[in-house]
């Protein structure tokens, strides 16, 4: 009986020990994917950020000119 609690109890222990170890295998998946995504999510976020400033820019110099 002895045993049997002891091999129950080292079993437990296995099984929590495969849950941390796939825990820590998603959440290194999960990094990756954002931090491979961020570069593109950067990218994005510079083109609108050029492009609304560059027609902000322009606007400004062409509504100028217009009121001289």
């Amino acid at each position: 009986m002895l045993i049997a609690k002891v091999f129950r109890r080292e079993e437990l222990a296995q099984d929590l020990a495969e849950y941390c170890l796939l825990t820590a295998l998603l959440l290194l998946i999960g990094l990756g994917v954002f931090i491979h995504l961020s570069g593109g999510i950067q990218a994005i976020w510079g083109n609108a950020n050029s492009t609304l400033t560059s027609t902000h820019s322009s606007s400004h110099t062409t509504s100028g000119q217009a009121g001289h």
